[in-house]
């Protein structure tokens, strides 16, 4: 994919690390566009059911927006007119549709820092396993932004309305007892044990039920934002959907046999 992206397949699963470890893995733009791609072939590929997104090094998962880079593009746009955050929406706002549309599980492995649009890509995660060492910043308003990569919807979702008008408007560093404690953490790990851990539980994942995990995520996501009465017809065409797989029939085969089901993914 790139330097600064790596790809890595494990059977079923798909590994993104973002390779920058010397600059808090910050996003440039090389980096998004690395990282974008890499999200979108995960989320298009029918042979990966899961995938497990992480930082290199121990220091950060991702610091979101490298500034070095920005001032440059503010600097730009002062010169030109040009508007040095055009990056949203041809970086962030695709990359996070792919990273939580995706109709297969995906987790962080947050193995240090995670800040503004690297703490967004995590909680666009459905699972997030946590370095003790690691911790959530917003930062947005820190440096005089609004919210960007989605994390006004998804953290709402992790820790309701009001503390996440708090993390947002005034921000700071949740270390990863009290991001357990919030709902950001899925579980939180010994740093020396989060990269086995993490692959293991996401293993797990792209080993079960994937046509019902994409169901699961769209339902989720769906009745958010509607009524009961919308939401029951909704749950029903995924049901219908999700009981003419492949897998169902597995798992009720292997129930009646009382064996250990081995999915597929169809």
């Amino acid at each position: 994919m790139s330097d600064t992206v790596r790809y890595h397949r494990d059977g079923a699963l798909a590994v993104l690390t973002i390779d920058r470890a010397g600059a808090m893995n910050a996003l440039d733009v090389a980096t998004k566009v690395a990282l974008r791609d890499a999200v979108t072939t995960a989320a298009t590929d029918p042979d990966v059911r899961a995938v497990l997104l992480t930082g290199a090094g121990q220091k950060a998962f991702c610091v979101g927006q490298d500034l070095k880079e920005h001032l440059g593009l503010l600097h730009h746009q002062q010169e030109t007119g040009e508007s040095a955050l055009r990056t949203v929406a041809e970086h962030y706002n695709p990359l996070v549709r792919a990273l939580a549309g995706m109709r297969k599980p995906t987790v962080a492995a947050v193995n240090g820092i995670a800040a503004g649009a690297g703490a967004s890509l995590a909680f666009a995660c459905d699972f997030r396993i946590v370095a003790d060492t690691a911790g959530f910043n917003t930062s947005f308003a820190g440096v005089a932004l609004t919210t960007d990569s989605g994390a006004s919807w998804t953290l709402p979702r992790l820790v309701g309305h009001a503390r996440a008008t708090e993390l947002l408007m005034l921000p700071r560093t949740v270390r990863a007892d009290e991001a357990l404690t919030l709902g950001l953490a899925t579980r939180v790990v010994p740093a020396a044990e989060l990269a086995a851990t993490a692959h293991e539980f996401a293993l797990t994942l792209a080993s079960g039920p994937t046509v019902a995990y994409g169901a699961i995520k769209e339902s989720l996501a769906y009745g958010a934002s509607h009524s009961l009465d919308e939401l029951l017809d909704k749950e029903e065409e995924l049901q219908t959907m999700a009981g003419n797989s492949e897998d169902h029939r597995i798992a009720v085969d292997a129930f009646v046999a009382k064996e250990k089901p081995t999915f597929v993914g169809k």
